[in-house]
């Protein structure tokens, strides 16, 4: 049985790796399309090893140090020995209590508890392993959540800055100065600023900048600059409509998120509310019912 739920538990595991690995690729190929990923690239910014996945991932988590794939992969070592001990202890010392402590259990709620004690030094293992991997994507969640929302701000001083009369480096160096380099999309012109410094072309360096960041509202924004810069657009309009278009996709999610709060209340409600309603409705006629029937006993035992 142990042996049979471990081989679930890995098929599992390799199902949502083949799965994540597929959107990744496909993602991928859709920017190399789009951006033209195999065209050369001369100097920039930062010093990204761009030629393995693991680096892309961990630059778009904001880890760009040359160590920042050794690190990784050290730290990913380290757990899965660390998990391993964990599981040894676990089988050695705990399993056997917790199944006997489970024994009385009724049903097939028993055996599935058991077997779920069972796998634990599996569980246990696979969680640890996995650590460094759900810290560095909450690290790219949380960046990537941060550059959506300073987005639309910058766009709409974008906007305001081209309609008076500003050039396209000026008021980037304008909204870097104000809103500080400690913010992800700061620092992210930043880095285009030191990519156009190292003689690369606007275009290029708009290209760097969408395939290093990969956010999809960024993405965009890059993508309309590119076009207006090639077909000779006015870079004012651009960048009003860019931001209008951000702003409008963000009420949508808003309100989408706004309905589809309702279902998610359902769970809870049902998980934690109506018990104790139930509870405190039907108590005292379940009481009654319990004193009457308990009178009825008697009398006819009399």
């Amino acid at each position: 049985m142990l042996a049979l739920f471990g081989l679930v538990l890995t098929v599992a595991t390799a199902a949502a790796v083949y799965a994540a690995v597929r959107s990744w690729s496909v993602r991928r190929r859709a920017l190399a399309r789009l951006y033209a990923i195999d065209a050369p690239v001369t100097g920039g910014g930062d010093s990204i090893n761009r030629d393995t996945a693991l680096a892309r991932w961990l630059a778009s988590a904001g880890y760009r140090r040359p160590e920042a794939q050794t690190l990784f992969v050290s730290a990913t070592i380290a757990c899965a020995a660390a998990g391993v001990l964990v599981s040894q202890i676990y089988r050695l010392f705990l399993v056997d209590s917790l199944l006997d402590a489970i024994v009385g259990v009724p049903g097939s709620a028993g055996d599935v508890l058991a077997l779920v004690l069972q796998g634990g030094p599996w569980i246990l293992f696979v969680i640890s392993a996995l650590v460094p991997t759900i810290a560095v994507r909450t690290a790219r969640r949380a960046r990537m959540h941060a550059i959506e929302q300073d987005l639309p701000l910058a766009l709409e001083l974008f906007a305001t800055m081209a309609e008076a009369g500003l050039g396209f480096d000026a008021a980037l160096a304008r909204i870097v100065r104000a809103q500080g380099s400690n913010r992800a999309l700061s620092s992210e012109f930043v880095n285009f600023q030191h990519d156009m410094l190292a003689g690369m072309s606007r275009t290029q360096a708009l290209r760097q900048l969408a395939r290093r960041v990969d956010v999809p509202s960024l993405t965009s924004f890059t993508s309309a600059l590119i076009q207006a810069e090639a077909v000779g657009a006015s870079m004012a309009e651009t960048l009003q409509h860019q931001a209008v278009d951000l702003r409008q996709r963000r009420r949508e999610n808003a309100l989408l998120q706004a309905q589809a709060l309702p279902v998610k209340l359902v769970f809870p409600l049902v998980i934690c509310f109506l018990p104790g309603i139930f509870a405190s409705t039907l108590a005292p006629v379940i009481f009654q019912m319990i004193e009457v029937a308990d009178s009825v006993i008697r009398s006819a035992g009399q």
